[in-house]
């Protein structure tokens, strides 16, 4: 049997966890979005989970709205499936029903009730979103610095070092001008 990618979203923290988890083991086949099951199966006891969605193996979304576990294409004016660019627009579209079955590749999910321990260390240290307040990257610090060190050199040192370059005008708009202040000496004349 083939794997499930399971997505696991912690609100709490505001982070996600993946893991790949055998179809049979998960528990989850037959299972609806929205529905409401116990995270032992997925490694997580003492948590209650919520199924919010997923994607089957060549990425059409699942729908809550759209019973059963089969493809079906159907008419949409708004996510998931479609993301109109403009008021009122709608378009017909495969997508995948609300029922887990073994053509889903990606089951998302998220913490409904937390356990003893936390989620982060029963799930491992594969986690993606935001770090947390307190932690800042090595790529953040090194931009800072590198931000401080071009404010420091003043402006007008720049300026004076670059040499200043003369800009002659084209021989068409040299005559253009020359002709221009003609005019407007005969018209003092006068």
């Amino acid at each position: 049997m083939a794997n499930f990618k399971i997505v696991v979203s912690d609100p709490k923290t505001k982070k996600a966890y993946q893991k790949e988890i055998e179809q049979g083991q998960s528990g989850l086949l037959g299972k609806k979005i929205g529905e409401k099951f116990s995270g032992s199966h997925l490694g997580l006891p003492g948590y209650e989970l919520e199924i919010t969605g997923g994607s089957d193996k060549e990425g059409f979304p699942m729908r809550r709205d759209v019973e059963g576990p089969g493809r079906k294409k159907i008419l949409l004016s708004h996510p998931p499936g479609f993301h109109p660019k403009s008021r009122g627009r709608r378009k017909r579209k495969s997508i995948r029903g609300n029922t887990v079955s073994q053509q889903v590749s990606q089951i998302n999910i998220k913490i409904v009730t937390h356990g003893a321990k936390s989620a982060e260390e029963l799930m491992g240290a594969k986690s993606e979103g935001k770090p947390a307040s307190g932690e800042k990257s090595e790529a953040k610090e090194e931009h800072k610095e590198k931000k401080a060190e071009h404010h420091e050199k003043p402006h007008k040192e720049e300026a004076a070092e670059k040499p200043k370059e003369i800009h002659e005008k084209p021989a068409h708009e040299k005559e253009h001008a020359h002709k221009e202040e003609h005019k407007h000496a005969e018209a003092k004349e006068e």
